[in-house]
């Protein structure tokens, strides 16, 4: 069992681990495995690593992010100059088929939005744009329409899990309908949640996934 104190040091340890993030920028507060993260950064990126840095830690159940983003003026970009540079990005990632996705940017936020078979090109396209300079939100909006036919298999998903050293398959529901599979059951960190949901999202076929996993963790009384 952790302490909150623990707790705190483990998330504080991994955000200094982390060679983008100056740990004095942010700040770290633990009650009962929910961390909430504080402080001013000066790129987008800065603000997902940390964010990415707390929930891969054992025992965290939930982060409250309110980390702000202060761009320097030589830095600055307009939204216009922004648009053009993820469009770029778009353009020479392979993971993300051209001309699928639509972009918008209000005040330095980027939206995007369209359609594409697989989540991990999803993923793809959020992640070529949070490293862009100027960026201070993403809002992934892109729906996944696969374009495979045939049925999605339950065991497959199960079996995909089993062999992840990461996740504990015993405590995890697997349910599928139609297109969607839903998750539930608990895990011990964040981190396992997300994993487990990636791990449903490569099944063949598959459109949505609810990721009704709940974090348990057992936390000492004494701080």
């Amino acid at each position: 069992m952790k302490t909150n104190e623990e707790l705190q040091k483990d998330v504080q340890d991994a955000i200094k681990w982390e060679p983008l993030l100056n740990a004095a920028e942010i700040g770290v507060a633990v009650k009962d495995g929910i961390v909430t993260l504080t402080g001013t950064v000066d790129s987008y990126l800065k603000k997902v690593e940390a964010e990415e840095a707390a929930k891969n830690i054992t025992g965290v159940k939930a982060v409250v992010e309110k980390i702000e983003i202060k761009i320097g003026s030589y830095w600055s970009k307009t939204d216009n100059e922004i648009a053009t540079e993820v469009v770029n990005a778009m353009k020479w990632n392979w993971e993300v088929p051209n001309d699928k996705v639509k972009v918008k940017v209000e005040n330095g936020k980027v939206t995007l939005e369209g359609e594409l078979p697989w989540n991990f090109q999803k993923e793809a396209a959020k992640r070529a744009v949070i490293n862009l300079t100027g960026v201070t939100g993403v809002l992934n909006n892109i729906t996944i329409k696969s374009d495979s036919k045939d049925d999605i298999e339950q065991s497959d998903i199960e079996d995909a899990l089993r062999r992840n050293w990461s996740i504990n398959e015993e405590d995890i529901d697997v349910a599928v309908s139609g297109s969607t599979v839903t998750l539930t059951g608990t895990v011990d960190s964040w981190y396992q949640s997300d994993e487990a949901e990636r791990m449903a999202w490569n099944a063949p076929g598959v459109s949505k996934v609810k990721n009704e996993l709940v974090v348990e963790y057992d936390y000492s009384l004494v701080d």
